[in-house]
């Protein structure tokens, strides 16, 4: 076959392999960065004296070069630097000193960020932050605040970031979000192969369409099932009655009815111009129930319903390096399988036209 004639070739196979290898030793060695797991006090006053017990995650506090220092942080002309910092252990510090009296600020509460600040690590910074309440009798004035951060110690090192209610978990990204993305680079060229065929009625480019969908159903499977346990580890629960959930499950049986579809159908050329029609609807069905419709609804899940997703935090440069690797290994792996069962369906043709021309 002209059209996959590329998919004889080796290179892009070893390839594929390659990544794949690259994606689970990576995935799985990389560490996270340091992030902060919880402090023993969130709502200080001003002008009162405050001891603050930080426990962190995968840092480095007692390393001899750590030289740590803390800060609460209102805004960039606002700071305050902890003078006692004692170091427990490597993710135990206890912080202790004295909100500053002067509040020049017109809200009674406000947030400041906690920043945790040493040679090794560079900034560790507590995103909930801890609430500072106005005191009784102060004053106006702002000399008590605006210490500075010192001296830049922006430390990079090759490590996946620390968001608190994924930890460890954001390891799937390279599996449960890379997954689907394959799936839907295999459906769409199964969507193409469908179209081809009604066009052309060659039952080839049936036998190409229906080998990736088949594939891409084995992804969607391996996708659910990793988006289940992400779940239960983010959420407590393997499955919850969220949309985005919800549709895409739909939409992987919209797609497994396809596949029972072609088994119900004895006669070779009614079962692909049938199952060719009714890709093309399951394509255009997915759509909405997958992008659109959790989108204008409340969704917990990443990217739906207000939730940020592939942005920031959820997938700096670091993940980057990974993630998008990883979507390409797993495409081309798939389509190195789906390009085996694609001949094995060639051959089962080939005999068929065969058998017609003899009889």
């Amino acid at each position: 076959m002209k059209s996959t004639g590329l998919m004889y070739q080796s290179w892009w196979k070893v390839l594929g392999a390659l990544l794949m290898i690259y994606t689970f030793v990576v995935g799985f060695y990389v560490p996270l960065r340091p992030g902060i797991v919880e402090v023993s006090k969130t709502v200080l006053t001003s002008g009162e004296s405050y001891s603050i017990d930080v426990k962190a995650y995968n840092a480095n506090f007692s390393h001899p070069d750590a030289k740590l220092s803390a800060y609460l942080r209102v805004d960039n002309a606002h700071m305050s630097r902890v003078p006692y910092v004692t170091v427990t252990d490597r993710n135990t510090v206890n912080l202790k000193g004295q909100v500053p009296s002067d509040y020049p600020w017109e809200d009674d509460v406000l947030t400041a960020t906690l920043v945790l600040q040493d040679q090794v690590d560079g900034f560790i910074v507590y995103p909930p932050g801890v609430v500072i309440q106005k005191g009784a009798g102060l004053s106006t004035s702002t000399s008590s605040w605006g210490d500075a951060l010192s001296a830049d110690t922006s430390v990079w090192t090759f490590k996946f970031p620390y968001v608190g209610n994924l930890w460890e978990t954001i390891r799937n990204t390279f599996f449960h979000v890379a997954i689907w993305m394959a799936m839907f680079v295999l459906l769409i060229i199964s969507l193409v192969y469908s179209i081809r065929y009604l066009r052309s009625a060659d039952l080839i480019h049936d036998a190409i369409a229906s080998s990736f969908t088949e594939v891409a159903m084995v992804l969607g499977m391996a996708g659910m099932i990793t988006g289940s346990f992400w779940a239960k580890a983010t959420w407590g629960t393997y499955w919850t009655n969220d949309p985005k959930l919800n549709l895409s499950a739909v939409a992987v049986m919209i797609y497994m009815a396809y596949l029972i579809l072609r088994g119900s159908l004895s006669d070779q050329d009614q079962r692909a111009k049938v199952s060719a029609a009714y890709n093309v609807f399951a394509f255009v069905a997915m759509i909405p129930l997958i992008f659109i419709i959790p989108r204008l609804t409340d969704s917990m899940h990443p990217g739906n319903g207000g939730n940020p997703a592939l942005g920031g935090e959820d997938l700096d440069s670091t993940l980057r390096l990974v993630f998008y690797p990883t979507i390409l290994g797993y495409t081309l792996m798939s389509i190195w399988l789906s390009s085996l069962i694609y001949r094995v369906k060639r051959i089962s043709i080939k005999r068929l036209e065969h058998n017609l021309q003899v009889s």
